[in-house]
C-alpha cells in the first residue's frame, strides 16, 4: 500500500490536488481538515459556546470522544464523493459554512482533542492496507494538519504543499462561489500554529510551492511522487524473490542501484574565434591541424587533394578556445572535383575570423601561393604567414623568400616535427583576438550527434548538404569523396543537431591504404562518437553485402538507428517490390528500426527524417521501471514459460534495466535461457514498450541457491 500524507497552510489546494491525485491512482482519500470541521459542526449542534475565553476544553474533549467512539460520525474515502456523515446525515456542505470555520481553530488547538481525532486517522488510513477496502489495498491520500509529522511520519510520500500569502488569499477568497467560508489566511495560519507546524518542511518532506503553478502542474509534480514511490516498492517486493539465492558483489550493485544512470545538465554554446588553415595542396595543413590538436584528427598522406572538405576542430591554446578548420588544398583555374574542394576552401576564409596560410619551405614561393594570397587580401581577413617543413635552424633561411608575399613575418615551422608551431599559435590568437568578430560557436554538449553512415556514394554528403540549405561537404559522382568526418550543426524543423558526415565504409578494411584506410578508421571513431546512426541506402541500386556490413556495424556499436533509403524519386514500381521483398530477409535484424524513403537531391520526404531521429532517441534514452518490468516478465513466463531442457524448466526470478544508451537488460534466472527464448523476450519487450530504433540488449546471470 501507498500512503501519501499531504500537510500545507490554508489556500494551498490541498484537497482538490488530493482528490484528483487519488482518483488518479485509484486510491482512498481522507480530508482529516473535514474531520475537525465535523467535531466543530458537532459542538456547535450540542451548544457548546465555542466563543467563551476560556473555551471548556474538558467539555470539547468529552463531546468529541463521544462523537468517534459512539460511532455518531462517518467519513466516506471516496474521493469523487468524500461525505462527512452524522448519524445518517449528510453534513458535508453544512461543516463548509461560515460558523464552522470560524470556529474550527478553536476546536483543533484543543492537544486532547487532536490526540483523539490522530488515533481516528491512522485507523482509517490502517484499514486500506486490506483487500476488501475501498482501495482494495492500493494506497489512500491523507491531506490536513499534521498529517505528514504526527499521523502518517512514516508515508511512503509525505509533501508540504505552500504558497506565497498573498497567492492563498486570492484563492481562499475565490471559494465563495464554492459554498466555503472565507478567512483570513494569515489568521487561520496564527490560529493553527500554535499546536502544529505546516509552514516550514520536517526532514524527508518535499515542498512544492505552487505559487506559480496551475492546477495540473501541481497534480503532475505529485503523480511524479507517487510514481517514485510504487516503483520503489515495486522493485523492492519482486527483488525479494533473490532473496534465498547466491549473488556476486556486481549483481548486488545492479539490484541496489536499480538501474538509475546519473545524467549531466546541458551546456550552452560559447561564442569563439573561427581559424581557417588554407594552402596548396600538400603543404601540409593537416599536419598542422593534427599538431595543433595534439592528435591524428585530420586524414594525412603524402599525396595531394587527401583533404577535400572544410573540417572543423575544436581547438584551445594557452588557455584560449577556438575553432580551427582544415581545408583542402586550393588551386586556381581548375574543374571537376578539384574545383569543389577549393571553393569549399574560399568558402572557409569567408566563414572564418583569421586565417593561417601554409607554404611549403622546401618547394618554395610558387605561382599558386601568390593567387592565394591575392584571394586572401579580396576576403580582408587577418592572415598568419606558415613557412612549413623547416625541419632544423640551417633551413630558416628558406623562410625569407615568403616576405614577398606581403603578409607581415613568415614564421618557420616543422607541423610534422612540432617545431615554431607554439609561437605561430601565439601570433595567429593574437590576430583573432583582433579580429572584428567571432563568428564561431563550441560545440553545445546538449546537441544530439548524428552520424550519417553507409557505403560510398550512397547521398551522405547530398544529405548533409539538403538538410543544412548549404553546400557543406564536396559532392561528386566519385566514389569515396568525404575523407574526414565532418561535424556541422543543422537546424531540422527548428531544433539543433550536430551531424557527422563520414566517408563511406568500404567492405575489405584490411586490403586498403593511405588515406583510405586512415578515413575507414575515422568513420568508425564516428559512429563510436555519434548517439543515432542514419545508416544510408542506394535504394537505385542492388543491396549489397556491403550495405549489410555497414549496418551491422552501427548495430554492434549499440547506436540508435534510422535506416534512410536515397535516390527514391529514381525507382519503378519494380524496384519498390524488389526492396519490400528484401526487406523481410535482409533486414530481419532490424525490423525494429524506422525506415524513411527520400531524395535527398530534391529534398524529398526529408522532413520525415526529425520524427524518425527523435523517436529512435527517445527509444535509446526510454527506461522501464523494474516494478514494472518484473510484473510484465511475470505475465509472460507464466503464459509462454520457458521450454523443458533436461528434465528442468529455467525460470526468471527478477530482472533489471542496467543501462541505457543503448537499453541493457539484466535478467537473473535458475537456468540457461535460450537465444530463441531470448528473441521471444526482446520482442515481447518491444511490443510493451515500444523500443523502435533501437537496438536492445539482454544479459542473464545464472544463480543458484545458498548452500544451507
Amino acid at each position: 500500500m501507498i500512503r501519501v500524507a499531504i500537510d500545507g497552510p490554508a489556500g494551498v489546494g490541498k484537497s482538490s490536488t488530493s482528490k484528483a491525485l487519488a482518483t488518479y491512482f485509484s486510491f482512498a482519500y481522507l480530508d482529516t481538515g473535514a474531520m475537525y470541521r465535523a467535531c466543530t459542526w458537532w459542538c456547535l449542534h450540542r451548544g457548546i459556546d465555542l466563543d467563551s475565553a476560556p473555551v471548556d476544553e474538558q467539555l470539547v474533549t468529552e463531546t468529541v470522544a463521544e462523537f468517534f467512539t459512539e460511532g455518531h460520525c462517518t467519513m466516506d474515502v471516496d474521493p469523487a464523493h468524500p461525505d462527512v456523515g452524522v448519524d445518517g446525515r449528510n453534513i458535508t456542505e453544512e461543516i463548509r459554512s461560515a460558523e464552522v470555520s470560524r470556529h474550527v481553530s478553536t476546536v483543533s488547538a484543543i492537544i486532547p482533542v487532536r490526540h483523539l481525532l490522530i488515533a481516528a486517522q491512522r485507523a482509517y488510513i490502517e484499514q486500506e492496507a486490506s483487500g476488501d477496502s475501498f482501495s482494495h489495498g492500493a494506497g489512500i491520500v491523507a491531506e490536513g494538519r499534521d498529517i505528514t509529522t504526527v499521523v502518517a511520519p512514516d508515508a511512503e510520500v509525505r509533501v508540504l504543499l505552500t504558497a506565497r500569502e498573498d497567492v492563498r488569499q486570492a484563492r481562499r477568497s475565490g471559494q465563495t462561489s464554492e459554498g466555503v467560508g472565507t478567512d483570513n489566511v494569515a489568521a487561520r495560519d496564527k490560529a493553527d500554529s500554535t499546536v502544529t507546524s505546516f509552514l516550514q518542511a520536517e526532514d524527508g518532506v518535499t515542498t512544492i510551492d505552487n505559487s506559480d503553478l496551475t492546477f495540473e502542474q501541481t497534480l503532475d509534480r505529485l503523480i511524479e511522487l507517487v510514481d517514485g514511490a510504487i516503483e520503489e516498492q515495486q522493485y523492492r517486493q519482486y527483488a525479494q524473490n533473490l532473496s534465498g539465492y547466491a549473488l556476486d558483489e556486481e549483481d548486488q550493485r545492479l539490484v541496489e542501484a536499480g538501474g538509475s544512470d546519473e545524467q549531466t545538465g546541458p551546456m550552452g554554446p560559447k561564442a569563439v574565434g573561427v581559424l581557417a588553415v588554407v594552402g596548396r595542396p600538400n603543404v601540409g595543413k593537416s599536419t598542422l591541424v593534427n599538431r595543433i590538436l595534439g592528435r591524428r584528427a585530420a586524414v594525412v598522406e603524402d599525396t595531394p587533394g587527401v583533404t577535400r572538405d572544410r573540417v572543423s576542430y575544436e581547438a584551445e591554446w594557452a588557455g584560449t578556445d577556438f575553432k580551427l578548420v582544415d581545408t583542402g588544398g586550393w588551386e586556381s583555374d581548375v574543374e571537376g572535383i578539384e574545383s569543389a574542394i577549393a571553393a569549399q576552401a574560399q568558402m572557409a576564409v569567408r566563414l572564418a575570423d583569421a586565417v593561417v596560410l601554409v607554404v611549403d619551405g622546401k618547394v618554395g614561393l610558387t605561382a599558386t601561393d601568390e593567387r592565394i594570397v591575392g584571394m586572401l587580401r579580396s576576403a580582408g581577413k587577418p592572415v598568419t604567414l606558415a613557412v612549413n617543413k623547416i625541419d632544423d635552424f640551417e633551413s630558416e633561411y628558406a623562410a625569407a623568400e615568403f616576405w614577398k608575399l606581403g603578409m607581415g613575418e613568415p614564421h618557420a615551422i616543422s607541423a610534422m616535427h612540432g617545431r615554431g608551431v607554439g609561437d605561430l599559435l601565439d601570433a595567429a590568437l593574437d590576430a583573432l583576438r583582433h579580429a572584428k568578430k567571432t563568428s564561431g560557436f563550441l560545440t553545445p554538449s546538449h546537441l544530439r550527434r548524428v552520424a550519417l553512415v553507409g557505403r560510398p556514394n550512397v547521398g551522405k554528403s547530398s544529405l548533409l548538404n539538403q538538410l543544412a540549405h548549404e553546400d557543406r561537404s564536396v559532392v561528386n559522382e566519385i566514389a569515396g569523396t568525404t575523407r574526414d568526418p565532418v561535424d556541422e550543426v543543422v537546424r531540422v524543423d527548428g531544433k539543433d543537431w550536430l551531424f557527422i558526415d563520414t566517408a563511406g565504409i568500404k567492405r575489405r578494411q584490411h586490403k586498403l591504404s593511405g588515406a583510405e584506410y586512415y578515413s575507414s578508421l575515422r568513420t568508425e571513431a564516428a559512429i563510436e562518437r555519434s548517439e543515432l546512426a542514419l545508416v544510408l541506402f542506394d535504394a537505385s541500386q542492388p543491396i549489397s553485402d556491403q550495405d549489410l556490413k555497414v549496418m551491422s556495424q552501427a548495430v554492434d556499436a549499440g547506436r540508435a538507428i534510422v535506416l534512410v533509403f536515397n535516390k527514391w524519386d529514381l525507382m519503378d514500381d519494380f524496384d519498390r517490390q524488389r526492396l519490400e521483398r528484401l526487406w523481410e530477409t535482409e533486414f530481419e535484424r532490424v525490423t525494429w528500426a524506422q525506415r524513411v524513403n527520400l531524395s535527398a537531391k530534391t529534398g524529398w520526404h526529408t522532413n520525415r527524417l526529425t520524427s524518425a531521429m527523435s523517436n529512435a532517441l527517445e527509444s535509446w534514452d526510454q527506461r522501464v521501471p523494474t516494478g514494472k518490468l518484473n510484473a510484465f516478465l511475470g505475465t509472460i513466463q507464466a503464459a509462454h514459460p520457458h521450454p523443458l531442457r533436461g528434465g528442468k524448466q529455467p525460470r526468471i526470478l527478477f530482472a533489471t534495466q542496467a543501462s541505457t544508451r543503448p537499453p541493457r537488460f539484466v535478467v537473473f534466472a535458475t537456468g540457461f535461457l535460450e537465444h530463441g527464448y531470448r528473441r521471444f523476450l526482446e520482442r515481447s519487450l518491444r511490443e510493451e514498450f515500444g523500443f523502435e530504433g533501437s537496438p536492445m540488449q539482454i544479459s542473464v546471470n545464472i544463480r543458484e541457491k545458498k548452500k544451507r
